[in-house]
This record gives C-alpha cells, sequence and structure tokens, in this order.
C-alpha cells in the first residue's frame, strides 16, 4: 500500500496557527498541535456531515481528557481488568477478582476497569479508590460508575467504545480477563489482535478461571481446533495469552512479565528493548541464534540510548539491545521476552 502523500504546507496559515499557539501561551509539542488545528481547519471543506464532524470533535475531547488524567500515574504500572458487569459479589469469580486486585496493587501496581457493576466493581473494591481508574462508558440505559469510584477524579466517562478501548489498552502493562458477555470477549479479541499486528506493546494478557472452571479453557479449546488447526493463527499466537485458575498465578505471570523487560520502542525501523539488567555477551549471542527467524537486518547488540530516545528523555539509565526485527512475529518476540526475564 503507497503512503499518502502530504499536502504542501501554506506558509501563510501555519504563520498564522503559530500566532495562535503563541497566544494561548506555547506549551508542550507546538508542532503536532499546529498539525491537529490545520487538520481541523481542512474539516471545513473536507467533511459536509455535521455528525461525522461530532465525531471527531468529540473523539479529540475524550482523548485529550483521558491523557491528561493518567498523566501523573505515567510512572506506575497499571492492569486492565475486563470482565462482566453482571456478576454479583456472591459469584466466586467476583471474589477473585477483589482478591487479584488487592494483590496486585500491593506490589506497586495501579488498577484500571470500566467503572461499572460486578467484575469492575470488584476491581475497584480490591484496589480502593486512590489504585483505580475508571473508564465509564454512555449507554441508552444510563450505566452510573460503580460507588467505589464514582466520585474519584480518576473516572472519566466515554461517549464511545473506541476511544474507551484506545485509553484501556494505551495506559495498560498487562490485561486480565475474568469471564464475561459479548463485551468481555470484544476487549479480548482485541487486545490479542493489536499485540499480534504490532499495535501495540506487548504485555501480558491473563484469561482468569474460577478453580476447576472451564470458561477460558472451553474458549481456548476453540482456539486451537479452529484457529490453529485451520492455519488461521500461527502457532506463536498462542503465546499472547495465558489461563489461569489461581490469583496467585496470575500476579506472578504479571510481575514476572518484567522481571528484566522494561519496555521497547522502534526508531525508524530497529527495535530498541530496554532491560533492567545488561546481558553477557554470550547470552546476546545465544539470542540471537535462538531467533535468527525474526531478525531482517542488524542483529541483536548491546546498544547506546538513541538520539530519538534521548530527546525523548526516555529511560536513558537503562541498558537496551536492538536489532531489525521483522516487524510480524510477535508471537516469537513474545517468547525472546520470556528468554530475557530468565537471564
Amino acid at each position: 500500500m503507497e503512503k499518502q502523500e502530504r499536502p504542501p504546507v501554506d506558509p501563510e496559515l501555519r504563520r498564522r496557527i503559530n500566532e495562535l499557539i503563541a497566544y494561548r501561551g506555547g506549551g508542550q509539542n507546538p508542532d503536532l498541535v499546529a498539525d491537529v488545528i490545520e487538520n481541523a481547519l481542512k474539516l471545513l471543506t473536507d467533511v459536509e456531515s455535521r455528525g461525522d464532524v461530532r465525531v471527531i470533535q468529540t473523539t479529540v475531547r475524550e482523548l485529550r481528557y483521558a491523557f491528561r488524567l493518567f498523566a501523573p500515574h505515567a510512572g506506575v504500572r497499571k492492569v486492565t481488568m475486563f470482565g462482566s458487569a453482571r456478576l454479583q459479589p456472591s459469584r466466586k469469580e467476583y471474589q477473585e477478582a477483589v482478591d487479584f486486585a488487592q494483590r496486585i496493587t500491593a506490589e506497586g501496581w495501579m488498577v484500571i476497569t470500566g467503572a461499572g457493576p460486578g467484575i469492575m466493581q470488584a476491581g475497584h473494591e480490591g484496589a480502593g479508590p486512590e489504585k483505580s481508574f475508571g473508564a465509564n462508558i454512555r449507554l441508552p440505559w444510563e450505566q452510573s460508575a460503580n460507588p467505589v469510584i464514582q466520585h474519584d477524579k480518576k473516572l472519566i466517562t466515554f461517549k464511545y467504545f473506541f476511544t474507551r478501548k484506545l485509553t484501556f489498552v494505551r495506559h495498560s502493562d498487562a490485561i486480565v480477563l475474568f469471564p464475561g458477555g459479548f463485551g468481555t470477549l470484544d476487549e479480548g479479541y482485541e487486545a490479542l489482535t493489536l499485540m499480534q499486528t504490532g499495535k501495540s506493546k506487548l504485555m501480558p494478557l491473563v484469561l482468569m478461571d474460577r478453580p476447576g472452571g472451564t470458561y477460558w479453557k472451553t474458549w481456548d479449546k476453540h482456539i486451537r481446533e479452529h484457529l490453529l488447526r485451520n492455519a488461521l493463527i500461527s502457532p506463536e499466537d498462542l503465546t499472547l495469552y495465558h489461563i489461569s485458575g489461581s490469583v496467585e498465578e496470575a500476579v506472578r505471570i504479571i510481575t514476572r512479565f518484567y522481571r528484566n523487560f522494561h519496555s521497547m520502542r522502534f526508531v525508524r525501523e530497529r527495535l530498541v528493548i530496554r532491560l533492567r539488567h545488561a546481558l553477557s555477551a554470550a547470552s546476546i549471542d545465544a539470542l540471537n541464534e535462538d531467533f535468527v527467524d525474526i531478525i531482517v537486518g542488524e542483529k541483536i547488540h548491546a546498544a547506546e540510548p538513541t538520539l530519538e530516545e534521548r530527546e525523548d528523555h526516555q529511560f536513558l539509565d537503562l541498558p537496551r539491545i536492538a536489532f531489525d526485527f521483522n516487524r510480524k512475529d510477535y508471537g516469537r518476540l513474545r517468547q525472546m521476552i520470556d528468554v530475557l526475564n530468565a537471564q
């Protein structure tokens, strides 16, 4: 697919936009804000439908507010908990959700849920409001936020599911799915799809069954018998999720993912992986041998922070490795992260 060519910049328009930004007092990322303003002005001629323009207007408003809400807590790991709004406190799954939220916050994490009843309320009960975020959704029957998060400043109510789901994935370092209905499955499939295609960062995705439960085991059987057997997914894609029947195991899966792996980003065509502990030369040689199938150019090597990372002031004190990743086999990359965490 050919890239869309950017239209030529109107110097006079850009000058006036820059003057407007200066009049507003300036701030962060003025070049990107100028581009947003310029594209907003194009709506005057490019989009006739008032309803379509309102979609864009609401999307920008919701995302801007959500990013501002999460910004003060950017340095804290967060887990998103998905699950049915219909599960009552008497259900084992509800109690597991409370227990999980208590245990993961004891590890220094915060919890994000959809802010409704059921599993969402259980997550907030376990975490407590000070360690909770709520991402509510306006529905025709006026779903209100649960009483734990209802009056907390870390609650946002979205009009659109897609901005809400973007917020979940964007700010999560792990995802846990308890049994649920269409919405839970939708959120789980989207998270898997985004990781499989490299449109979101890799993170632990845990499917929580109650002890002896078969909800996710039955789902997994379907995945293996219909998707994997018919070559609709790769065997390595199965590593993108883990089924767990205990809270202790779920917490262990999540925290171990960050035992040595810290984060990653692409700098042009190169994948940079930041680590908590530097790798030995022998370990790097082993990675090049074991994961040669996902390397398309420069091999895995110890690296210094790139210019782009220095400009963003991103984790400059952490050791890192870098290589040319094929941007296709994210299940294999997930396996490599497991190897890194065993170092």
